[in-house]
């Protein structure tokens, strides 16, 4: 079944872990043995001819660059200029993977139709470019507010203001503040250009705020259940009601520690824990039940984010294998509308509400 992962990291993985992501996951995995530099070193489960073997032809790609404040010891840039620097290097790879014709970038209806028409076509796609929407994880590369407009040129299409830690203009994981002034200029900002409200990575202060501030299309492109894991990363019921309430998509994420409470990285292992595709389908569940519907969930992996297969299902070899989440939907009782909504069916009504 056609397939939309709605975060994926792929611009970070070609060029902070050196990955040719043109290449099968088992060349990229065999070139990294022996390397140390990160935790997930041959254990990479994303490239673009996996992404093509399970047939996910659309995805939100992503940019992302941290600034840090001294002091701050989460891994980042120094100034908000080399960040956003970095962005424009992330940038110019998926450029060249356009170039090459190993993607195609989506950033209206029409690419869009013309995407979906050339991947069902009937025809083999072991070589046709994997569609991409331009998203841009924590905000800190915005030198200032006035920067949207250059990135919205480019294709910028979703944003999430936040990501780990504080940042200059949200909160994120495991901080905690209101939105500042700039912070709430951004959120201004993205609506006046029609930039996609990002809610995932948002602290539950900034959260509320950025829904009360924005008018525009919000989706939460990778985030789970605080009910079943309880952390900060995760929604509330009451968040994951509001987000229903706005028309939201919510994408199941897939790093286990999110899927499983006290995992400690480095020690625990999915296996061990029993964390699969299913537990992730247990969060798809849930907020199906606040919902009363299947019609506000989807899959957005967030695989190789920084993990790799020492933290995800473990019922999963590469990224391909999203392909078999139907077959689990339908031991679980849903239909084929429901299963067909999960796959791709919610986020396409999703765009095309929001790009109408």
């Amino acid at each position: 079944m056609f397939t939309i992962d709605a975060h994926l990291d792929l611009s970070m993985n070609a060029l902070e872990w050196n990955r040719d992501l043109k290449l099968p996951v088992s060349e990229i995995n065999a070139r990294e043995i022996g390397l140390t530099d990160k935790p997930d070193r041959s254990n990479a489960v994303v490239s673009l001819p996996a992404l093509r073997e399970g047939n996910i032809g659309l995805v939100v790609a992503t940019q992302i660059a941290r600034y840090v404040a001294p002091g701050n010891s989460l891994p980042g840039w120094n100034s908000p200029e080399q960040a956003w620097a970095q962005t424009k290097g992330q940038l110019a790879w998926y450029q060249a993977m356009v170039d090459k014709g190993e993607m195609s970038q989506i950033r209206n209806l029409a690419e869009l139709d013309s995407h979906l028409a050339l991947w069902e076509n009937g025809e083999d796609n072991s070589s046709k470019p994997v569609g991409f929407i331009l998203s841009l994880e924590g905000a800190d590369s915005m030198v200032s507010v006035d920067y949207l407009e250059n990135a919205y040129e480019n294709g910028l299409r979703a944003l999430g203001p936040a990501h780990y830690g504080p940042g200059r203009y949200a909160h994120g994981t495991d901080a905690s503040a209101p939105l500042n002034e700039q912070g709430k200029a951004l959120i201004r900002k993205m609506d006046e250009l029609g930039i996609i409200l990002d809610a995932t990575h948002l602290c539950d202060l900034a959260f509320w705020e950025a829904l009360d501030i924005y008018n525009g299309p919000v989706w939460a492109s990778h985030n789970n259940c605080r009910a079943l894991v309880d952390h900060n990363r995760q929604f509330s019921d009451e968040m994951i009601k509001a987000l229903i309430d706005r028309g939201a998509v919510i994408g199941g994420a897939m790093d286990a520690w999110m899927l499983s409470s006290g995992w400690e990285r480095g020690k625990s292992s999915p296996k061990e824990r029993n964390v699969t595709l299913n537990t992730v389908i247990d969060h798809m569940e849930h907020i199906c039940q606040i919902a009363g519907n299947s019609n506000h969930i989807g899959i957005g992996s967030d695989l190789d984010g920084a993990f790799g297969t020492e933290q995800c299902p473990a019922d999963l070899n590469t990224i391909s294998d999203l392909n078999t989440i139907p077959e689990l939907l339908r031991k679980r009782g849903f239909t084929e509308k429901d299963i067909t909504k999960v796959m791709h069916g919610n986020w396409l009504k999703f765009l095309r509400k929001a790009w109408s």
